[in-house]
């Protein structure tokens, strides 16, 4: 989903705004005390799981500053508190990408542990434009760098690679979009894997889009299950700077009971 331009608040707003959110992820790590850890599901396309083939303008940038949160039925509960993400058109219709997260986890009858988790990577290429009979078509190659310290649970310890298709097609103030693609996912008791989603969004107002996701999943270890789930999410655009997006859902088969997401998001640009 697209941050779009919105009426303005003051400095002392978004101030307030701001310190809501750093309020919010201070309470999410207390519930996080005691529970045990799941790994966490890249956001691709915030505030979904699901991206879009869109790249960011060229010379234009957009900073997120998240937290994500999953509660699994076996593994328990994780999240990153928080991640940064950081978008930029370096060239027209190409996007760099980077995510910097922290995570939280405490394994089951284990040792709770907090700390820089792996780093993601990545590059989004729109080689096909929108036009009134054909959507838009990007890649977006992502690599996810094993920064995190395995031993206590906080990278995978090897080099994952997603490779993915995305599409998209919008009609007034509607815009669907989605695509899928496969994960490169080594090491002991891992599978290679597919993941596959779709979303649709409407822009209320200026200031308001909501919207909604589903996705599917292939099993990614052995013996492990696949999911098929479900988010529902929104953008608010305070200024054409300044976003506030969320979304949270569920599995409808698999293991997953709740997944959330908050980020604070600023764009910039000639």
């Amino acid at each position: 989903m697209k941050a779009m331009g919105g009426g303005s608040l003051s400095h002392k707003s978004i101030r307030s705004i701001f310190s809501l959110m750093v309020s919010i992820m201070v309470i999410l790590a207390g519930l996080g005390l005691g529970l045990t850890m799941s790994p966490i599901q890249a956001w691709a396309g915030p505030p979904f799981l699901t991206d879009d083939p869109e790249p960011v303008e060229y010379k234009h940038g957009e900073v997120y500053l998240a937290t994500q949160f999953r509660y699994d039925r076996d593994a328990g509960k994780s999240m990153t508190l928080p991640h940064m993400e950081v978008n930029y058109g370096l060239l027209p219709n190409l996007q760099i990408h980077l995510i910097t997260p922290f995570a939280y986890i405490r394994p089951t009858g284990g040792d709770a542990h907090y700390g820089y988790g792996d780093t993601e990577v990545g590059a989004k290429y729109r080689f096909i434009q929108e036009s009134e009979l054909c959507p838009m078509v990007a890649t977006f190659p992502l690599l996810e760098i094993p920064t995190g310290d395995k031993d206590n649970g906080l990278g995978s310890g090897e080099v994952q690679a997603f490779i993915p298709l995305w599409l998209q097609k919008s009609w007034g103030p509607w815009t669907t979009y989605g695509g899928g693609g496969y994960w490169i996912n080594p090491g002991a008791g891992r599978n290679n894997y597919g993941f596959f989603g779709w979303a649709v969004q409407r822009e209320l107002t200026k200031q308001l889009t909501l919207g909604t996701e589903l996705y599917h999943k292939m099993s990614s270890e052995d013996g492990g299950e696949s999911e098929t789930g479900f988010n529902v999410g929104a953008i608010v655009n305070f200024t054409e700077n300044h976003h506030l997006l969320f979304s949270a859902g569920r599995d409808i088969s698999g293991s997953n009971l709740f997944s959330g997401y908050l980020a604070y998001q600023f764009t910039f640009g000639p």
